[in-house]
């Protein structure tokens, strides 16, 4: 502040100025912190800032793994910012802020934090324009010891959980701050380039590269974007209801490509499904991706990516349902931070056993049963809790299995009408936002008008295998038999949980 030194201004007392000057100290724009606070993983995200939109223009050229181009980020401040984040590994030549060249600096420490400084700083609800000029060679760049970019031999995958995306553009990486997307990357002709949303236009800009333009409106978390670049059978159709819906076949898939097609492709038969359980599609496109260049299935939204694996064996519709259960369950409702993973491979798991139900091979109970009687009470899986499993076994099978029980013995106390309720309401109130698991238990109680934390309690914050299972007094027949029947989808399901529990091995 310049201070006024004219004589009236001189009048005034010591202590005033001292408060003026203390305010203004008070006000002063601060750095935006490195992190959002998520227990897990303390680098993910960014504070002091929320974005709106990201438009990226990229191009790659498979043969040297060469990543090149924008990324445009308009964002909204939430406090005084002098300085804010972005979560990004690559190589930066440039940063802009409002037209204005920042300065920058990345992290030395290998944990891809991308530090900019704007000329001015920014204001609280400040909107601004931010762009990232950059080119790297992802599948060299590790951040926090590991590699999200994968490499193929016609391409790459930008496909990952909890983080991809700072391996292709510089992001606030959380599943907290949701934005609309426009992806255009650049590939030489004889690969695809696929990603979110609705394919806009393909377009050849120059001799023998053609620009592939993907468009997300509805808002999106940073792990759930991905690019697939290779050599892809490309099919655009439509649904029944008029939505685009584009699936993508990776030319190696050898003896699996038949069983993919007849899996993915009824995409929108179990989409409509699942909307008649949990309430209308939340977004604008349908769509899949098979690829040897996974070990894992992921929720991308809109059009999730399976491995070759899913169907190694044959036609795999479960995997399918699990996915598509995660456009509701994981991508239109996202975690509030990544220990709320139960809101996520819960009632995507459940829905497998309501699609079982659907195809008549095993009903919710049967399945459930089954698995609560096939686990002695001294096995490791019973030790795991779906409330909050740890890193380490974020992804683990039981975070799946034990994850749908709880879900089954909340259908069970509430009753199948109140049930299907609370899960619609689940989606109207929380469309679009990111959630923790109290406030699903909170409307889960006021919906029923029971009092349910001893259930939640007991199936998802403690150890060891609960008193009753999740059917309640099992069945007579069930009490009986020396060995669980086994319902006929059982064994697809449990080798596709062991299947996405492979997510987190990078």
């Amino acid at each position: 502040m310049r201070l006024n030194t004219r004589a009236g201004f001189a009048g005034l007392t010591a202590g005033v100025v001292s408060v003026l000057l203390a305010g203004t100290a008070a006000a002063a724009p601060a750095p935006g912190s490195p992190g959002v606070g998520d227990p897990y993983y303390p680098h993910a995200g960014n504070g002091g800032y929320d974005v709106a939109h990201y438009d990226l223009r990229l191009t790659y050229q498979p043969s040297t793994d060469l990543l090149s181009g924008a990324t445009t980020i308009l964002l909204t401040a939430t406090q005084d910012l002098s300085a804010f984040n972005l979560d990004f590994g690559l190589k930066v030549s440039s940063v802009r802020v409002n037209n204005r060249p920042a300065r920058f600096v990345t992290s030395a420490d290998g944990t891809g934090e991308l530090t900019v400084t704007p000329v001015t700083p920014l204001k609280k609800g400040q909107t601004a324009t931010v762009v990232v000029a950059y080119a790297d060679t992802p599948s060299k760049v590790k951040i926090d010891g590991i590699t999200g970019w994968k490499k193929t031999p016609d391409g790459a995958l930008a496909v990952d959980e909890p983080q991809s995306a700072a391996w292709w553009f510089p992001s606030n990486d959380h599943p907290t701050d949701l934005a609309t997307y426009d992806v255009s990357v650049e590939v030489p002709n004889d690969v695809a380039a696929l990603s979110n949303g609705t394919l806009v236009r393909k377009t050849a800009q120059r001799p023998g590269w053609t620009r592939w333009n993907w468009r997300s409106t509805k808002p999106q978390a940073t792990y759930l974007t991905s690019l697939e670049v290779g050599k892809f059978e490309v099919n655009e159709q439509t649904t029944p209801e008029g939505q685009p819906f584009v699936t993508a076949y990776g030319a190696d898939l050898g003896d699996s490509l038949g069983a993919a097609k007849a899996s993915i492709e009824r995409t929108p038969e179990i989409t409509g499904f699942l909307a008649s359980k949990f309430g209308p599609y939340p977004f604008e496109a349908q769509g899949g991706v098979a690829t040897t260049g996974i070990t894992f299935a992921l929720e991308n939204q809109t059009r999730p990516v399976y491995g070759a694996r899913a169907f190694r064996s044959g036609s795999n519709t479960s995997v399918v349902a699990h996915e598509q259960a995660h456009q509701w369950f994981g991508d239109s409702v996202t975690l509030g931070k990544w220990s709320d993973i139960w809101l996520n491979e819960g009632f995507a798991s459940y829905a497998e056993f309501l699609w079982s139900e659907e195809t008549g091979e095993g009903t919710a109970d049967e399945l459930a049963q089954y698995i609560y009687d096939s686990a002695p009470a001294e096995d490791p899986f019973w030790q795991v809790l779906p409330a909050d499993p740890g890193v380490e076994n974020q992804f683990d099978a039981a975070v799946y299995d034990r994850g749908a029980l709880a879900v089954h013995a909340l259908r069970k106390a509430v009753g199948d009408d109140t049930f299907f309720r609370i899960l619609q309401t689940w989606q109207q109130v929380k469309k679009h936002k990111s959630a923790v698991i109290p406030e699903f238990i909170a409307l889960a109680e006021k919906i029923s008008g029971k009092p349910l934390y001893d259930l939640f309690q007991t199936w998802l914050y403690t150890k060891g295998k609960p008193a009753v299972g999740p059917n309640g007094a099992a069945p007579s027949a069930l009490r009986a038999a020396s060995v669980p029947s086994v319902p006929k989808s059982y064994p697809q399901i449990r080798a596709t949980h062991e299947f996405l529990a492979e997510r987190h091995a990078h």
